[in-house]
């Protein structure tokens, strides 16, 4: 979560009886970590969300998986810049459906 934190914009909140809930302009979420802290869920791109899914510990996340989500369980299946770079992709997923003037000073060149 302290990464996530240090993108830009992002602002962390509680939802959902103690969700941990990571977001953009109040209320476009980029990364959900479970109840017990058990599984990182993540918007991923369309086109890679059904190879992401074949691999092993990575499911389609509930509820949220029509929106290419993806649920990551603990212990990660992926390396820690592999984390990191899903987190930043989801961060910047979420930045470009922004109205153009709110996404000034959020976007990262990749």
């Amino acid at each position: 979560a302290q990464f996530c934190l240090s993108l830009p914009g992002a602002r962390e909140d509680y939802k959902w009886g103690g969700i941990r809930v990571l977001s953009i302009a109040q209320t476009k979420m980029f990364a959900v970590f479970g109840l017990a802290a058990d599984t990182l869920s993540l918007k991923v791109d369309k086109d890679l969300f059904l190879g992401y899914v074949d691999r092993p510990g990575i499911r389609p996340a509930p509820y949220l998986a029509r929106a290419h989500w993806v649920s990551l369980t603990l212990p990660l299946p992926v390396s820690d810049d592999e984390v990191r770079d899903l987190l930043r992709r989801s961060h910047q997923r979420v930045v470009r459906r922004l109205p153009k003037k709110t996404q000034v000073g959020l976007l990262l060149d990749l």
